[in-house]
């Protein structure tokens, strides 16, 4: 059995399983009983890596590296104790095209299409109240739009320390796939990426967060099975980004507040755009980070 006993991360609408690229987002150790926040992460890519592609035996064939030109996510996270959250979603994708016939086609994307679901725990073992540590759990299981894919789950401590304006967050976590097809020798390529998710937040003011944020991927630390043929033609792929990302927290003049009398909670909306910048030849040379967030 694999690391997780089976249970994996997901490749998107591939049959065969590239690095597992995430969302770029930090989990929080946020949890408050009741409350709903709707989440839209965004990402665009530019200056994306050419693919590499060789014939063989009559037949195209390119590399299976994770890029895709846009990818739009829409998430719903729930409240449930102090100690314990949720979250459902879907996630869009702009890939490069599944199967090429050319060198030329094989450097296009397909249009945005829906590309998974995913459903997500993070259990807080250790809340932080104002400055010190905190210390959690995430687990999210991904399963592909398109039938043959390979799914994944996602696992891994989140962990918190804050002083005064300052906010450190690690998101280290191990990916697993599974299922998808299987090579020519009959093998499926179960492979266990490691990724990370990192964020040094600063308070600029009351409404304005400052932040330098990294994530990245390890391909193929580990796994079972055999690697898929596009895996043994060209071998495996790491990424690597880093950059500033600005937030702008608010509170909207058309908000909903819950709760009554003096303990009413109103919408509360956070907006954040910034730039990760490649840090290698096998990641985009620059990738812009949009995200809205809405609390209620």
């Amino acid at each position: 059995m694999g690391l997780f006993g089976g249970l994996t991360v997901l490749s998107g609408g591939h049959a065969i399983a590239g690095p597992a690229i995430g969302q770029f987002e930090v989990k929080t150790l946020e949890s408050e009983p009741g409350e709903i926040e709707f989440q839209s992460q965004n990402a665009y890519s530019f200056g994306n890596p050419r693919r590499k592609t060789i014939s063989n035996g009559g037949d195209l064939e390119a590399d299976d590296n994770s890029i895709a030109k846009a990818r739009n996510a829409l998430e719903l996270e729930f409240g449930i104790t102090p100690n314990l959250k949720t979250r459902i979603g879907i996630e869009y994708e702009k890939e490069r095209r599944e199967d090429p016939t050319t060198p030329h086609s094989a450097q296009g994307y397909d249009d945005l299409k829906l590309d998974e679901y995913a459903a997500e725990v993070i259990w807080i073992a250790v809340p932080r109240k104002g400055d010190g540590v905190g210390l959690g759990v995430v687990v999210e299981y991904e399963i592909p739009a398109e039938s043959g894919g390979a799914r994944t789950l996602v696992a891994g401590p989140i962990f918190e320390w804050a002083s005064g304006p300052w906010l450190l967050s690690l998101n280290p976590t191990l990916v697993q796939f599974f299922g998808g097809e299987r090579n020519d020798a009959g093998q499926k390529d179960e492979k266990i990426d490691f990724a990370y998710a990192n964020q040094l937040k600063y308070r600029w003011s009351e409404h304005i967060d400052l932040a330098l944020e990294a994530y990245g991927t390890i391909d193929r630390v580990c796994g079972r099975g055999g690697k898929s043929e596009e895996a043994a033609l060209f071998g495996d792929f790491d990424q690597h980004r880093l950059g500033p990302v600005v937030y702008w927290n608010f509170e909207p003049s058309f908000g909903i507040s819950r709760g009554s009398g003096e303990e009413d909670e109103s919408t509360e909306v956070s907006l954040g755009v910034g730039a990760l910048f490649g840090l290698n030849s096998n990641t985009p040379s620059t990738t812009l980070k949009l995200s809205m967030e809405v609390t209620f």
